[in-house]
């Protein structure tokens, strides 16, 4: 542990407290605590070149604890990724490189939005997933071309999550070796000593996943946290995590160990004397000494070296290998899908009533084997989502070239394991669970949205049409609640051509994440369907008139209602257009001037139907309009009972029609 490690570490703990200090909100505390790990890792141990952050055999690292992001954006600065002393000047302030917490695809070097609690821990699985599976496909004796570590940080909050619960227990039972986690382990909580509710042996508990465990008693000794970072590595068959006891606010004499470190600045009068305890010359806030500067550039100018030589050994392998080298470009094609527009198999599955869930498990089989890199399964319900690869294998510990994901009951983990595997690159990731379960996805659903990876929920079972279930089982609000997310595209279809529409969107949209929403019960197959779905909204089946009488708008299983209830209508002289809205998201992108075509103003007598909830439904049917859908919970019943018992049927239709039509 040499003088100059200890002066970088020292000037990682001031630089973000002065960031804070001069934000006036921020969280000291996990910077100063953490600061010697998080740089032991960076210098001694983590292959990453700043000259090219996005260096496929990088290992990646996961601050979970984002709160702390302070101690992020001082690495990268100093390291030389771009963040300026401008832009620690600049923390979290509007337009910023250093936001409150970390935003991947905003800061070059952060590999993850984080801030809730545990989901960078779970990200951090997803990652690790990604690596294990992607080595197994391409790896050859002498040619480890997939080979590096995820490494992720976090605090007694993120234990406390059941999130990172649910993550680890599968990370043990996959035996990730390539994962590291770095325990900040100091006792406190903004509450105070974590003993008022945290009172278990963690590191026992990682044992019991599976884990490789070690305890570092001091987070402030270099050589034990660098000894057991390679132990870790050197572990093999099982994930590893590092207990590393720490002082929240660590080298503030008036702040260390104390709950008030947590979440607001150390105070300019602490500030300095945080400076002069540490034995950082006092020079100015933002001044720090030209020799750690010229460390950590000559650390950064030999990392470049992990780069250089993983090029030579990927060329080799490119020329020993061709056909893994154009399956790696295949792999890492983001357009291998477009050819499933013009494949006549994909958009022609059935000529019979099926359930969309069914249609999907079919598209799904034909699009494993055009876009390889699928990658995915069910929170322990691929026989009813219907998201079985045949064929490619269960992915597990014993079998990493497996392509079907086994994320048991863990419904909140799965999402950010996807999200995690979509981040890594490579793969094309998939999710699934019952729809009224995206309750316990949606936070992570959430952060896949702020981040913009493209990942795909397969969820089923979207209705009453549930059944004989029940309520707990049957989702009415979830739709809306899916729908309000911005940058988050719900495809709810209404027959196997809009199912294939939504699959096809999902595996072409690469800036965001796709929901596709799928009926347990079967559909018919509707004669004016088409790719025109592929807007969100289109004319299904219109009125015979320029001006037509009124517009039904219907999405999924209430397509064929409205379309029905359009029939007899023309039996009473009303002509109506009837409009299939699978996404509304998607439809809200179109030119105003398609918009306008499809629901054009000047038709204010509008119905809009759909089995769940009306929240949302205004923009469209207007103050005057009529919502044949769900005021309630649903009930236990045969499917077909219940939609008769709610009044979601033809007849209700035809009635509001004839309402806002009188």
């Amino acid at each position: 542990m040499s003088n100059i490690d200890i002066k970088s570490v020292n000037s990682i703990r001031v630089l973000a407290a002065d960031a804070i200090q001069k934000a006036k909100s921020g969280h000291p505390g996990l910077p100063l605590g953490a600061a010697p790990a998080a740089y032991e890792l960076w210098a001694k141990h983590m292959r990453h070149n700043p000259a090219n952050p996005n260096w496929e055999n990088r290992d990646r690292f996961i601050l979970s604890g984002g709160h702390g992001s302070a101690l992020l954006y001082s690495l990268l600065h100093f390291f030389g990724y771009g963040i300026t002393i401008d832009d620690m000047k600049n923390f979290r302030q509007l337009g910023s490189k250093t936001p409150g917490h970390p935003e991947y695809g905003h800061t070059i070097g952060v590999e993850a939005t984080t801030g809730p609690l545990g989901a960078g821990m779970a990200m951090a699985v997803g990652m690790a997933m990604a690596e294990n599976h992607l080595a197994a496909v391409f790896n050859k004796e002498g040619y480890p071309v997939v080979d590096h570590y995820t490494y992720v940080l976090g605090g007694d909050g993120c234990m406390m999550e059941g999130i990172s619960y649910e993550a680890f227990s599968l990370a043990g039972t996959l035996g990730l070796e390539k994962l590291i986690v770095l325990y900040d382990s100091n006792n406190i909580s903004i509450e105070g000593d974590t003993n008022i509710a945290f009172r278990e042996n963690v590191r026992a508990r990682f044992e019991a996943f599976g884990f490789h465990t070690q305890l570092v008693e001091d987070g402030n000794d270099l050589d034990a946290i660098g000894a057991a970072i390679e132990a870790a590595k050197a572990e093999k068959g099982r994930p590893s995590m590092i207990e590393i006891k720490t002082k929240i606010g660590a080298g503030c004499p008036a702040k260390e160990g104390k709950a008030s470190a947590h979440g607001e600045p150390l105070g300019e009068e602490n500030v300095v004397a945080l400076r002069a305890n540490l034995g950082i010359e006092d020079k100015g806030a933002f001044v720090l000494p030209d020799d750690v500067y010229d460390n950590f550039a000559s650390i950064a100018k030999s990392n470049a070296s992990y780069e250089e030589e993983w090029n030579k050994l990927f060329a080799s392998y490119c020329d020993k290998y061709p056909d893994m080298k154009e399956l790696w470009d295949t792999y890492h094609n983001s357009d291998n899908a477009k050819c499933l527009y013009d494949l006549e198999e994909f958009w022609n599955t059935c000529d019979k009533p099926e359930a969309t869930r069914n249609v999907s498990g079919k598209l799904i089989n034909i699009i494993k084997d055009i876009v390889p890199n699928m990658f995915g399964g069910a929170a322990d319900l691929a026989p009813s989502t219907k998201t079985y690869m045949n064929n490619e294998g269960d992915y597990s510990k014993e079998n990493p070239l497996g392509k079907n994901i086994h994320f048991g009951i863990r419904e909140i983990a799965m999402a950010a394991i996807g999200n995690g595997i979509a981040l890594h690159g490579g793969l094309r990731p998939y999710v699934s669970t019952f729809f009224v379960f995206s309750d316990y996805v949606k936070p992570m659903a959430r952060l896949s949205a702020l981040m913009r990876v493209p990942l795909t929920y397969v969820l089923t079972h979207d209705s009453i049409g549930v059944g004989e279930d029940g309520p707990t089982h049957e989702p009415i609000e979830q739709l809306a609640m899916l729908r309000a997310l911005p940058d988050f595209y719900v495809f709810r279809p209404a027959d196997a051509t809009e199912c294939a529409a939504a699959w096809y969107y999902a595996l072409n949209k690469k800036d965001a994440p796709t929901a596709l929403v799928l009926s347990r019960q079967n559909l018919p197959q509707l004669d004016g369907s088409s790719q025109e779905a592929l807007k969100g909204g289109y004319i299904i089946a219109d009125s015979d008139k320029d001006i037509p009488d009124a517009i039904i708008i219907a999405t999924g299983s209430e397509v064929s209602l409205a379309i029905e209830a359009k029939a007899r209508l023309i039996e009473d002289g009303i002509d109506v257009r009837v409009v299939s809205m699978p996404s509304m998201d998607i439809y809200e992108d179109q030119p105003e001037e398609y918009k306008e075509q499809i629901l054009p103003k000047a038709v204010t007598a509008r119905v809009g139907v759909e089995a769940l909830s009306e929240f949302g439904w205004g923009r469209y049917i207007g103050i005057n309009g009529r919502f044949v859908g769900m005021k309630s919970f649903g009930a236990s019943a045969p499917g077909g009972q219940l939609f008769e018992h709610f009044g979601i049927t033809t007849d209700a239709v035809v009635n509001a029609v004839k309402e806002v039509t009188e």
